[in-house]
């Protein structure tokens, strides 16, 4: 029995079709790697930041010192953001990394998929806006109430769609398990 030209050459059409969505994969390599960029110019940042936060320890007031402090663990939190979107993005949508023997490689590298990426990403949001919440705080007496309300409002916004996301995740596990 033969196989029909028109069927087989369907077959190579889409063969090329499947290789080249497949392939464009690689089109987020560059975007990854544009965010080693971003982690750069954090760096610098916080470098920056540090520099000024220590030459006016000494004249600065504690509250300023602890403003200060959360700035730069809102960049640290960035940081290891970018980290974690670029591992495991990189991971789950491009290659796997070629890191199996590093000492240093994380213990989460290779078990962070899209869904505990949402869930890890939408969490640091929620604690990057909850330091700028209480950097508010901080300095309440020189903010208006809207301005305050609406950073308050803000991190709720994100707190509750954290939640609304985990919870969705947990139903879609519950209804669809992996086997």
């Amino acid at each position: 029995m033969t196989i029909p030209k028109q069927h087989n050459s369907h077959n190579v059409v889409e063969r090329i079709i499947e290789h080249l969505i497949f392939s464009s994969r690689w089109i987020l390599a560059p975007i990854y790697a544009g965010l080693a960029i971003g982690l750069l110019l954090l760096l610098v940042k916080f470098v920056q930041r540090s520099v000024d936060l220590a030459g006016n320890a000494l004249t600065t007031s504690a509250d300023d010192t602890i403003v200060g402090v959360l700035g730069l663990i809102d960049l640290s939190l960035m940081g290891s953001l970018i980290v974690m979107v670029m591992f495991a993005g990189y991971e789950n949508f491009v290659s796997k990394l070629d890191i199996e023997d590093h000492s240093d490689k994380p213990s989460w590298m290779g078990h962070v998929d899209f869904s505990d990426l949402k869930i890890k990403l939408m969490a640091s949001i929620v604690a990057i806006s909850a330091i700028h919440v209480l950097e508010s705080f901080m300095n309440v007496e020189h903010l208006a109430d809207r301005e305050l309300a609406w950073s308050v409002g803000i991190h709720m916004s994100f707190v509750l769609s954290a939640l609304l996301l985990a919870v969705m995740d947990r139903l879609s596990d519950k209804s669809n398990p992996r086997g």
